[in-house]
């Protein structure tokens, strides 16, 4: 019995995974390639996590959070969304998207303490506050970095995302 509910277990992980690799590997469901004011949200990593992380300080730790946020919203400019006009979230509270055609929102996001990123993207129209389209969470993994070159990698891999579900620009 214990060997069936080992097995049981084994493929019902296999089966969410392929899931979750299937629904962040499908096409859009909505063509966004015409949205050119963009609102990106802050990837909102908990400053209270910084124990955990092996930080000494909260401060210490959210620098490297605000540093983080910079870093990938400088790479959001230059490389997955060029082209577009883009604001950025200043902080994890400022969710103010009036204005723009599309509202970029991070939520569920944490990093464990095995430099692995959590996070999910949603899509949301922000004069309807429909949400378009979501890549769901997951979890993205950099290998052979420090916690700050792992969080850049893993941000990388979250831009392909975006700029696979965004689309070119029109």
């Amino acid at each position: 019995m214990k060997r069936f509910m080992v097995a049981a277990v084994l493929v019902s992980l296999c089966i969410a995974s392929q899931t979750s690799v299937e629904a962040r590997d499908a096409k859009p469901s909505v063509d966004m390639s015409n949205m050119n004011k963009i609102f990106v949200g802050w990837v909102g990593l908990d400053p209270d996590t910084y124990r955990v992380l092996d930080y000494d300080t909260k401060a210490e730790w959210a620098t490297v959070i605000d540093n983080t946020n910079a870093y990938f919203q400088d790479e959001l400019k230059t490389n997955y969304l060029a082209g577009r006009t883009l604001t950025m979230a200043k902080n994890k509270g400022d969710e103010n998207a009036a204005g723009n055609d599309l509202y970029i929102k991070f939520t569920n996001v944490s990093e464990d303490k095995g430099y692995r990123l959590h996070i999910a993207v949603h899509f949301i129209d922000p004069k309807t506050n429909t949400e378009l389209a979501v890549i769901p969470e997951d979890q993205y993994g950099a290998h052979l970095c420090g916690l700050v070159g792992c969080m850049e990698k893993e941000l990388g891999k979250v831009g392909e995302l975006v700029k696979k579900q965004v689309g070119p620009k029109r």
